[in-house]
């Protein structure tokens, strides 16, 4: 896929494309330092990356008000899908990333860019991040964790306490998200709407809500 097959594909404006170019560019300058993707998955960056991500596009709910969509992001990486869905529109971001240099990279896509994210170079456990988030609309999440272990690191915004909101869960699964369902299924009470990937043959898109928290959830 072209960076112009991309930006017919998703419909963006000529400055969107300009963005993604510039995120591009980056990827490719500082993936030789910290191997941010595998580097033959560079040569198709355009379709297995950001279209990969901006596939959610689709699948998000509706916004909720006048501030707009607060999505977070965990286990960002490269900025697979926070990245790319902050610079479709899809509302604010918050990028959490543990890895430092992983983080800074994120900061300077963000700077190029001028992405609306914010980074948390935090771990999606730590309680500092919950204190530094406002409401969060969406969780999404890519190639980070199993479902079962990414269920139990954020089920406190799936399932908040108090008059909170909850979360949506929208999540890009491999070929073994039948297995990790299974799983899940033994420890939560999910309502799971599941799309098949347009990358990906063997993937799918989960898009859940958490109806009940796991054994032992405090």
């Amino acid at each position: 896929m072209s960076p112009e097959e991309f930006r017919d594909r998703l419909a963006v404006s000529r400055e969107t494309l300009d963005r993604f170019l510039g995120y591009a560019a980056l990827l490719a300058k500082w993936n030789a330092a910290i191997n941010l993707v595998s580097p033959r998955s560079l040569d198709d960056l355009w379709r297995r990356h950001f279209l990969d991500s901006a596939q959610l596009r689709d699948h998000l709910p509706e916004t909720p008000g006048p501030e707009g969509r607060v999505i977070l992001d965990v286990g960002a990486g490269a900025g697979f899908p926070g990245m790319v869905l902050a610079l479709l529109g899809c509302g604010v971001v918050h990028l959490v990333e543990a890895d430092q240099r992983k983080a800074q990279f994120l900061r300077e896509v963000a700077r190029v860019t001028g992405a609306p994210v914010e980074i948390h170079p935090l771990r999606v456990e730590s309680p500092a991040l919950a204190a530094a988030l406002p409401a969060v609309d969406v969780v999404t999440c890519r190639a980070f964790a199993p479902l079962p272990r990414l269920l139990a690191l954020t089920e406190r915004f799936l399932v908040p306490k108090g008059g909170d909101k909850a979360a949506v869960g929208l999540f890009l699964k491999g070929r073994r998200v039948d297995e990790e369902l299974t799983e899940a299924g033994k420890k939560w009470r999910l309502q799971i709407d599941r799309f098949e990937s347009e990358t990906d043959p063997e993937g799918s898109i989960l898009r859940l809500k958490l109806l009940s928290l796991g054994d032992g959830a405090s």
